[in-house]
């Protein structure tokens, strides 16, 4: 019997530029296609000359690749401007010979179709501002403007022509252009050209907006499929994959105490596992941020950081309310182990808040995170949406080691029904209820430990 041979697959690397911006990097599995054009839509304010911006500086600063910004809307003037709110300074790199800025006033009221047209004058300005720059990477701010008004069969043929040059150039390029009503461009051509296209989107949700991106297609790489959350802020853009990362998880068998010595006992006398996360739900006021605190203050002690998230009290109300327990939170904070965040939860929606939260967690790198109380995010989003994020937050802090502790708020009466239905006493592994029971006409607070995974627990 003859044997099949079997063909020695070679691992092939699929060149990519990558952009530096946080998230994006990974959703594309290692950036934009090197040499190679990428379109960028989305509506007026969605991000577009921003992202593209980014990626050029970002390839300036990083990768030493020199660049070219060809502007058909703003002047450069403008756009040095508009860009220095998020710490570029184009004119250093401008003078530094790394990057090319260009403004070219297209008059819409002059463009006059001759059946001749073409973009062959373009073609010379950027040949020679990427010879000057000895350029690798290029952005063609929009493309709606260049060809404004011109006929389909004209449009087709010239698309087909810029990204034929832009690619026999070498150089990665990000085109941007607006979205389309019927086709995702305005003319229904240009994603077909485009080896990569990215769409930006700006909706708004319960007077909420929010930023998302998503991956439409790219040529010859795999790449995220979901819309992702991404935000705009002095540091430039996030984007917040959606992915879960519980196949990564790093599990740990050390313990973490709670603060509270009779707690401690309670859970096998070890207190909590490292890494692990944590609910503690009951009624106003049973004590559910007093405990948070005391886990806190703890594990300050131990000259650890801590993130403390308060979605409900101001940070030095916290503080006040804690010194009537014995809680000093003043020192920790002055000494740097102790950070709060703290955000009313109608100012943003739950995704753009674990960016921010996981922003700082990357600059402070905490061992523990408490969010009080949970509940108060929830107010806006389907369910599935909150267990989906909630997920992926968590499993994003085991891989980082980092214990999390959640309180979530309950209304009397409920106690069957909240949080269980939002499915959080599910996904944590420690799940603690305080109550205020009623008994022979006085008022006592009492503690279960629901479930508590891999220990013996009272």
């Amino acid at each position: 019997m003859q044997k099949v041979k079997k063909l020695k697959q070679s691992k092939f690397i699929f060149p990519k530029s990558l952009t530096g911006i946080q998230g994006l990097d990974d959703i594309t599995n290692g950036g934009l296609p090197k040499n190679r054009p990428t379109l960028l839509l989305g509506n007026t304010g969605c991000g577009k000359t921003i992202m593209a911006m980014e990626f050029l500086v970002n390839g300036i600063v990083l990768h030493d690749e020199p660049a070219v910004f060809m502007a058909f809307e703003e002047n450069t003037d403008e756009l040095s401007l508009n860009v220095k709110s998020l710490g570029y300074n184009l004119e250093d790199h401008v003078n530094s010979n790394k990057l090319y800025l260009e403004h070219i006033n297209i008059n819409r009221n002059e463009l006059i179709e001759t059946g001749k047209y073409d973009i062959e004058g373009l073609f010379v300005r950027l040949g020679f501002a990427i010879d000057k720059v000895k350029a690798k990477r290029i952005v063609l701010d929009s493309l709606d403007t260049l060809f404004y008004g011109l006929d389909y069969k004209i449009l087709r043929s010239e698309f087909r022509r810029l990204f034929a040059w832009l690619k026999e150039k070498k150089v990665s390029a990000i085109i941007t252009a607006e979205i389309g009503e019927t086709f995702l461009t305005r003319h229904g051509l240009e994603e077909y050209v485009a080896d990569c296209v990215i769409v930006l989107d700006n909706r708004i949700s319960n007077q909420i907006a929010t930023r998302r991106l998503r991956i439409v297609k790219y040529r010859g790489s795999i790449h995220g499929n979901n819309e992702y959350p991404f935000i705009i802020e002095e540091k430039g853009i996030t984007v917040f994959p959606i992915i879960s990362e519980a196949m990564e998880q790093k599990i740990s068998s050390k313990r973490i105490s709670s603060g509270i010595p009779k707690l401690d006992e309670m859970l096998d006398k070890k207190g909590f596992f490292v890494g692990s996360s944590i609910l503690i739900s009951g009624t106003a006021g049973t004590g559910k941020t007093s405990i948070a605190a005391s886990f806190v203050y703890s594990v300050c002690k131990t000259k650890k950081r801590c993130l403390f998230c308060a979605f409900e009290e101001a940070p030095n109300q916290v503080i006040r309310n804690m010194r009537s327990i014995g809680i000093n939170l003043d020192p920790m904070i002055r000494s740097g182990l102790l950070h709060f965040y703290y955000s009313r939860p109608t100012l943003q929606n739950l995704e753009l808040h674990f960016i921010s939260i996981k922003k700082m967690i990357l600059e402070i790198k905490p061992a523990v995170i408490v969010l009080d109380p949970i509940t108060n995010l929830m107010t806006e989003e389907p369910n599935s949406d909150i267990r989906s994020m909630l997920t992926r937050f968590v499993d994003y802090l085991k891989l980082q080691q980092i214990t999390v502790m959640f309180t979530a708020a309950i209304t009397v009466g409920s106690i069957e029904r909240t949080p269980s239905d939002e499915g959080i006493s599910s996904m944590v592994d420690t799940w603690m209820m305080v109550q205020d029971i009623e008994l022979n006409a006085q008022r006592q607070r009492s503690l279960c430990v629901m479930k508590s995974r891999g220990m013996n627990h009272s």
